[in-house]
């Protein structure tokens, strides 16, 4: 009796859980992104934080409720109904982006440049980078080793002192504004079509992707909390999922308005990681610095520990001859090597890879959580994904960096790709024949339904 006392749904679990779903998807790329676009914005930091909220609010919402609605247990089972193949292919590149190749190393690279490189003699930042990765990612490898400490230890320690330092930067950037924002004038680029401009930045961020992971994660957590009931872990799951990224959609705006206010005191910064450092420096000195880097590694560790946790959890399964704790280590090791390559590096060569991963990612949301309408149907899976595969590996090819982009090859894929595929000059090629192939197969889902009525 006190067990299932213990077990019930209350309102602090689901406040519980919706703070471990916040820790994971807060992380580096949430910060320095949207103060960048601020910057970037001007303005016009409305629409650019209207379209940068679709695709790291909305997306992410959704991609939890699409783990809750088709009750799957991980990506693979998500991207199942397209084939076995694409499940297995989509689920290794992403986890892999996600993983030890571009989320996890980064998160670790901007948490040393922002918070702990400013507080470094230069001649230290290259042995600096190396000590801190190792000392992260030990830190990282402690928490995830058991996963069903992940709940406890993200959501009831790191995340609180996370949220109330957060909390200090915003109260003082407001009380003590830089500039006006409404004032601020946007770069070129954000003059007109402001709100594509943050749709497609917020594909840095990587929460669509990272949701489908993590999924996974926040699942295996809640069904320890009920039991293994299926019903009460998708209820779960979409309540706190709504309540957690809720909180993120209202920083973020925060932090893009921030950014614009900044342009009434300081230059256009190369990052967000970069003016974050410059406004707190302003603020409060040397205090702020050090506030900075606790800020920073604090939400950088806990998007680590999620992202290496889902990508231990989900190889583990898939490929089963290395267990779940041998992955973890081969995730943060491989972490650890990618990491010291540089922040530069890392974000240079993950963009190609996002503008391919994305698409997908997105279609493949937007069908697991509508799947009941069409009884997820897999022709209408197969067919509208098939329509998104091929623009997405036309933006993949042009936005390879040098030398691919030199290339005679590289010239023709780019001018086919502006020539025959709408919005392609705004980074949306893959919209137009997504729709195409959703409405064709849809049709063929309700002609074959009423054909076997008859």
């Amino acid at each position: 009796m006190r067990e299932a006392q213990e077990k019930k749904l209350t309102t602090k679990r689901y406040l519980i859980v919706a703070s471990m779903i916040f820790a994971l998807f807060f992380g580096a790329g949430n910060l320095i992104f949207p103060l960048h676009l601020g910057q970037l914005a001007g303005k016009n930091w409305g629409p650019a934080a209207i379209g940068f909220s679709i695709t790291g609010v909305v997306l992410p919402l959704l991609s939890l409720l699409a783990v809750a609605i088709t009750r799957s247990n991980g990506v693979y089972q998500i991207g199942l109904p397209v084939g076995k193949v694409f499940a297995l292919s989509f689920m290794t590149l992403m986890q892999l982006a996600i993983g030890p190749l571009f989320a996890a190393p980064r998160n670790a690279t901007v948490s040393y440049t922002v918070g702990i490189a400013p507080l470094l003699p230069k001649q230290f930042h290259g042995i600096g980078l190396i000590v801190f990765t190792i000392i992260f990612f030990a830190i990282v490898y402690v928490i995830a080793y058991n996963e069903s400490d992940i709940l406890s230890s993200l959501g009831k320690i790191l995340n609180p002192i996370f949220l109330i330092l957060l909390f200090v930067v915003f109260v003082i950037a407001f009380a003590r504004p830089l500039g006006n924002p409404e004032m601020a004038a946007p770069t070129k680029e954000y003059m007109n079509g402001a709100i594509v401009k943050g749709f497609l930045e917020g594909y840095n961020t990587m929460d669509a992707l990272a949701g489908l992971a993590f999924g996974v994660t926040v699942v295996t957590a809640i069904k320890e909390l009920v039991n293994n009931d299926e019903k009460k872990t998708a209820k779960m799951t979409a309540k706190s999922g709504l309540i957690a990224v809720i909180a993120i959609g209202v920083i973020y705006t925060l932090l893009i308005v921030i950014g614009a206010m900044s342009l009434g005191h300081f230059k256009i910064a190369s990052d967000g990681g970069i003016l974050f450092s410059e406004i707190v420096k302003y603020y409060a000195g040397i205090f702020g610095q050090a506030l900075l880097a606790v800020l920073i590694f604090l939400a950088c560790l806990t998007t680590a520990v999620g992202v290496l946790a889902a990508f231990a959890l989900d190889f583990s399964a898939h490929y089963s001859k290395i267990s779940y704790k041998g992955w973890l280590t081969i995730g943060c090791l491989g972490s650890l090597a990618t990491a010291n390559l540089g922040l530069e590096k890392i974000i240079h060569w993950s963009l190609p890879v996002l503008m391919f991963l994305y698409p997908l990612a997105i279609v493949l949301i937007i069908l697991s959580v509508c799947s009941p309408l069409f009884k997820g149907d897999m022709v209408v899976y197969k067919v509208t994904m098939l329509l998104t595969l091929v623009p997405a590996i036309f933006d993949l090819i042009t936005n390879l960096p040098a030398p691919i982009s030199g290339t005679q090859f590289y010239k023709v894929v780019s001018q086919i790709r502006l020539q025959y595929l709408p919005l392609a000059n705004i980074g949306l090629s893959w919209v137009v024949p997504t729709i195409l192939g959703l409405v064709i197969s849809v049709l063929i889902h309700f002609g074959r339904r009423k054909a076997n009525k008859i």
